[in-house]
């Protein structure tokens, strides 16, 4: 069984920045960039036996918005159930109860985010990005 934890000092900023900086969303962060996204977010980390082998960050006003960024489980670790386990914490999370619109992007993972109840968008005519780069 795995622990989840919100506490960023258990955080192992190594494990995280070289796992999303080869993960197609985050491709040219650099550790810098990683350390100030968590430092701006709520993050949650998987651990088994104190090691840290899953992350994921909500960018969130703790009121109405919450977005799951940084989903990862270490690709050793997967197959055992640890992301759903992750996931659970994450919308489960007594900090985030009051948060009315959930969003994500993924392009391989629908699988997962459909089984917590996460659908293509209901008005995309509503939904605007602004993408710099």
């Amino acid at each position: 069984m795995i622990t989840i934890s919100t506490d960023k000092s258990l955080l192992d900023i190594n494990t995280i920045y070289n796992f999303i900086t080869e993960a197609y969303w985050a491709k040219g962060r650099t550790i810098e960039e990683v350390q100030k996204t968590i430092d701006n977010c709520f993050c949650f980390g998987a651990y088994l036996e104190g090691k840290q082998i899953g992350f994921a960050r909500i960018c969130t006003d703790y009121t109405v918005f919450a977005y799951i960024m940084d989903v990862f489980i270490l690709p050793e670790h997967r197959g055992k159930g640890y992301s759903k386990q992750l996931m659970d914490n994450v919308l489960n999370d007594s900090e985030l109860q009051s948060c009315t619109v959930w969003m994500l992007k993924t392009s391989d993972a629908h699988g997962l985010y459909k089984q917590y109840g996460f659908t293509d968008l209901k008005h995309p005519e509503k939904v605007m990005e602004k993408i710099i780069k």
